[in-house]
């Protein structure tokens, strides 16, 4: 059976589209525990269980709420760049996948290729073969 040529090139496009994946994981994973901490503060924005007694109470409160906002939107920014992030990163992906692609179809089409040469030489060995041995019936029974 012939070598693939591009055998090569075709285990470079594999570990690139290998490491565009792990590039997506990570950034999916990222923007799972940026979302995880946006329900967070959420969360605790939405809890009523505080009830001030006194204005330093109302006060402590208030202050809580607005860093606690500040936050939420700083987490709701990273939300939106983390978004884009594994956008990047899924294209990247579907390139590399694309680039792998072409180049498994171009060595099946040469496997394919080398198969039927493969049977097409078997064939003329059989023919061959056969060939000799009714050459060798004729020339046996004529005698």
């Amino acid at each position: 059976m012939a070598v693939f040529s591009l055998a090569g090139l075709l285990r470079l496009r594999r570990l690139r589209e290998d490491q565009a994946a792990a590039e997506v994981g990570h950034a999916r994973s990222r923007a799972s525990e940026i979302a995880s901490q946006r329900h967070q503060l959420i969360d605790s924005l939405s809890d009523h269980g505080h009830e001030a007694r006194d204005v330093r109470g109302i006060a402590a409160i208030s202050a809580a709420r607005a860093s606690t906002s500040t936050m939420l939107a700083d987490l709701e920014a990273l939300h939106i760049a983390q978004a884009q992030i594994v956008a990047d990163a899924e294209a990247r992906h579907r390139d590399a996948r694309r680039g792998t692609l072409s180049v498994e179809k171009l060595e099946e089409r040469h496997d394919e290729a080398t198969r039927v040469e493969d049977l097409r030489a078997e064939q003329a060995v059989l023919d061959e073969l056969a060939g000799r041995a009714r050459r060798f019936t004729d020339d046996g029974s004529s005698s």
